[in-house]
């Protein structure tokens, strides 16, 4: 059983919602990696309870930032009821040593070229520690995602294009895990994903890519093929999309409705603090009406608590969002997450007051 965990709330309660509208990927992608005689289940928390009693033999726990909070509590619950418990994604890859106080076994990064070996190793009774093995390819098989199709989802589900992102913003856990390695899957196998989807009656999906933009030939062979499919879809990119009209003009056409952007600032100091050389706030609105005006609406990602944030500059920040159309904007406290440069950088110059990342408010 693969289990997406939920958050506490500021009361140390789970938080649950009547619907969740993006699901992830990577556990659909893993139930169809299992080896033969191997089944799998998928269990939404913030959507649904966890089947603690589940005749399952092995638990895989993922989650993002704060949710392994959460995954530490329900790996600690399935080792008391005697299941083997398996960690993996983003968090855990970064600090798998203090994963593995509560779990089996940890993954470490990509878990494609794993799964079958670590389906092996329990059978044999040789399971171990650690599991490491980065990608050097991106293909994979069809997604099982008839195993979220039954549950309270939104109406899109999500499909892969690339992994990882040439850029080296050093507050990125992608940047961290990938150190700017990009790789991209097949096209005919992003529009197979596609037209399934589109087969169990969806006309939206979500296209999972740190930076669609990353390699601007893929993506507008990529946009061609979507295109006489018919689906609008959304994906996160860089803002360079926008100083490339032809791009912009053939993912318009294709069918993408809305791109979110990673701005995280409107200071410049500040980015060239992240290493986000390549952003200008002083051009952010330019950016954002030239891809209004090609018919795709902008979400945003911001972060706050950089050094040289004040009252003031949040104001600044505020009337810049108000002033910009941008239809979702969405805020993050700078974190220094453990494993990523800007922990490192935090550490040396000893302004962290608190190492425990558990501790950490998402």
């Amino acid at each position: 059983m693969f289990i997406q965990p939920t958050i506490y709330d500021d009361d140390g309660k789970p938080v649950k919602k009547r619907r969740l509208y993006f699901v992830g990927m990577a556990f659909p992608l893993l139930a169809a990696m299992l080896p033969e005689g191997w089944t799998a289940e998928i269990c939404i928390e913030t959507i649904e309870d966890i089947p603690y009693n589940t005749d399952a033999d092995v638990i895989g726990l993922g989650g993002m930032g704060h949710a392994a909070n959460r995954a530490k509590d329900i790996a600690k619950e399935f080792k008391n009821r005697g299941k083997t418990v398996l960690m993996g994604g983003p968090m855990v890859s970064l600090i798998p040593e203090f994963a593995k106080q509560y779990c089996d076994s940890v993954m470490i990064g990509d878990a494609e070229e794993c799964m079958a070996q670590i389906c092996k190793d329990i059978e044999s009774g040789e399971l171990k520690p650690f599991y490491n093995k980065p990608l050097e390819k991106l293909s994979t098989p069809l997604p099982k995602y008839e195993l979220v199709t039954n549950k309270r989802i939104g109406d899109f589900l999500p499909v892969q294009a690339g992994r990882g992102c040439p850029n080296s913003c050093k507050f990125c856990s992608i940047f961290c895990i990938y150190r700017n390695k990009y790789l991209k899957r097949p096209i005919d196998e992003v529009i197979r994903d596609i037209t399934y989807i589109k087969s169990l009656g969806f006309k939206k999906f979500l296209l999972i890519d740190d930076n669609i933009v990353a390699d601007a030939p893929y993506m507008t062979e990529l946009c061609a093929k979507i295109k006489p499919l018919k689906m609008k879809w959304m994906s996160q990119c860089a803002i360079q999309i926008a100083d490339n009209p032809a791009l912009l003009k053939a993912a318009a056409e294709s069918g993408c409705y809305v791109l979110s952007l990673g701005l995280e600032s409107i200071s410049k100091p500040t980015l060239d603090g992240f290493n986000k050389t390549f952003c200008e706030p002083a051009d952010y609105l330019r950016i954002i009406k030239t891809i209004n005006d090609a018919g795709i609406e902008i979400a945003s990602e911001m972060i706050i608590g950089a050094d040289g944030d004040t009252p003031e500059t949040l104001d600044k920040t505020i009337e810049f969002v108000r002033n910009s159309n941008i239809i979702a904007p969405k805020f993050y406290c700078l974190t220094p997450i453990p494993g990523t440069d800007f922990y490192e950088e935090c550490k040396q110059k000893g302004v962290l007051t608190d190492e425990n990342i558990l501790s950490y408010r998402p």
